[in-house]
């Protein structure tokens, strides 16, 4: 079978769609790092769409900073990759092409540098999950002690860190007397425009003053809320989908159907008219992200941890688990919904009701292991901010309690029948070494795990309103209670 590439898009049957611009004559005006499953399902197609309406000065150059894998795969398409987007009756495909370059940082980052430093490049984006950010989780600013920030602020001129890259990048565009790019998280981060601009800033400051100073005052670092349902993509997904093209595509990405974008607009130096295409504009963010982060996000990471626990391996899985599925709408009406600041004129009853939907959408195998991993750096965004808010309220924890008890058991690496679970997480070694040496108690085993200032910071681990509804709900984990 003939690979999916520039040449044999012409083979492709008329229902598929593919891009109708000449590729040849799009420029790279945004470098992205991390170019994972969900860029290449969210951002880069909100950007394919702006090429189709003629405006050729977005294409993107997508950067892995660790893994050669994605390039790997795309390079011999020419960037080319199939975006399937699955409901329950329909199944679209449609080629995306604005992934004009692909590079890999560890092999050239000088290259990548470079490349972020060119007069064209106008915008820096980013998802590279809440780890990449070098975020220390308790703080929320930069862990200065990571050893690829320790690494890039001796050796800057071959960053490693994503933050290394931004400044050293911005060193060349203000040595060069360049305009400096516009930075764009769109990680599933509290005000991550914010929080980006206060790690560039700390960063910067380390490196130079100077440099501090024009990155403060010239760049801007607009926070984004972003949406979609994006499940790895499996050998099942590849071959189903080279199927359907009759050319082999070594990389597709299968998604849902619905797709949201929230961003602050604030680009200095131009963006793409992506409001054209779907996004929406606005001045803040915080309503939007603070909503999608508490709800969507911090459901997902509940079914993730109470479903994998109870031995289910798909979010549909989990929803099909009526108990579990009553428990995290119920979470969601009484726990999270009272102290949640929401957007102007949102439905909350039908935002809540949709997520559900999407959650039970059987086309999507979406893994719960997936969804779990780097708890150690989700859970501080998508439960502690709800459990400091419930606290401060004089409202107890709820089943908030839950869900940390089962962030604890999951940390074990063993499910509730005592099969081995896929542990991926940045602390797994330290937590697992801290259960150990806890034993079978059940309070000496939540109290290791809330004592990781890293994580639960310091105040939460000695209140009891938080600690003892943990413990509880820890014991009815381990006792095997199925109703929660």
């Amino acid at each position: 079978m003939n690979p999916l590439s520039a040449s044999t898009l012409a083979l492709l049957s008329d229902t598929i769609k593919r891009p109708n611009y000449d590729r040849g004559d799009v420029k790279i005006g945004i470098v992205h790092l991390g170019l994972g499953g969900f860029h290449r399902a969210h951002q880069a197609a909100y950007t394919d769409a702006c090429l189709e309406k003629g405006d050729l000065k977005w294409g993107i150059l997508g950067a892995s900073l660790r893994s050669p894998q994605t390039r790997d795969a795309l390079a011999p398409q020419d960037g080319l990759y199939t975006l399937v987007a699955r409901s329950s009756e329909v199944t679209d495909y449609r080629i995306i092409g604005s992934v004009i370059k692909v590079m890999v940082a560890p092999e050239n980052p000088l290259a990548l540098v470079e490349a972020m430093a060119h007069p064209d490049v106008k915008i820096v984006s980013l998802t590279i999950t809440e780890k990449g950010y070098c975020i220390d989780p308790s703080t929320g600013t930069l862990d200065e002690a990571h050893p690829d920030i320790r690494h890039d602020l001796a050796y800057l001129d071959q960053p490693v860190s994503a933050p290394g890259f931004i400044v050293a990048a911005l060193k060349q565009r203000r040595e060069r007397g360049l305009k400096p790019f516009t930075v764009m998280s769109c990680d599933n981060l509290n005000a991550n425009g914010e929080k980006l601009r206060a790690l560039i800033m700390a960063m910067a400051l380390k490196v130079d003053p100077v440099l501090a100073d024009f990155i403060g005052a010239q760049v801007a670092f607009p926070s984004t809320m972003v949406d979609r349902i994006v499940p790895h993509t499996v050998d099942e997904d590849r071959a189903a989908v080279s199927e359907v093209l009759g050319l082999k595509d070594a990389w597709p990405i299968v998604t849902e159907g619905f797709s949201q974008w929230v961003i602050e607009d604030h680009f200095p130096e131009g963006r793409p008219n992506w409001h054209e295409v779907g996004a929406e504009l606005v001045h803040d963010v915080t309503p939007y992200e603070t909503m999608k982060l508490r709800l969507l996000n911090g459901a997902h990471s509940m079914l993730a941890l109470l479903g994998g626990i109870a031995g289910h391996a798909t979010v549909a899985d989990a929803m099909a688990d009526h108990a579990l599925a009553n428990f995290v709408e119920a979470f969601m009406v009484e726990d999270v919904s009272p102290v949640l600041s929401v957007p102007t004129g949102a439905d909350l009853p039908s935002y809540r009701k949709a997520l559900l939907q999407r959650f039970r959408n059987p086309a999507l195998k979406h893994r719960l292991v997936q969804i779990a991993s780097d708890s150690s750096q989700k859970i501080p965004q998508r439960f502690l901010t709800t459990a400091r808010d419930r606290l401060s309220r004089g409202l107890p924890l709820g089943r908030l309690a839950f869900g940390i008890a089962a962030f604890v058991h999951y940390a074990s690496g063993f499910d509730r029948q005592g099969q081995p679970i896929e542990l991926r997480d940045p602390m797994a070694s330290e937590m697992k070494e801290r259960l150990i040496l806890a034993g079978p108690d059940a309070e000496k085993a939540v109290d290791a795990i809330l004592s990781v200032e890293k994580i639960f910071g310091t105040e939460l681990s000695f209140n009891p309103h938080f600690r003892e509804p943990v413990i509880a709900a820890y014991r009815a984990l381990v006792k095997g209670n199925p109703t929660l």
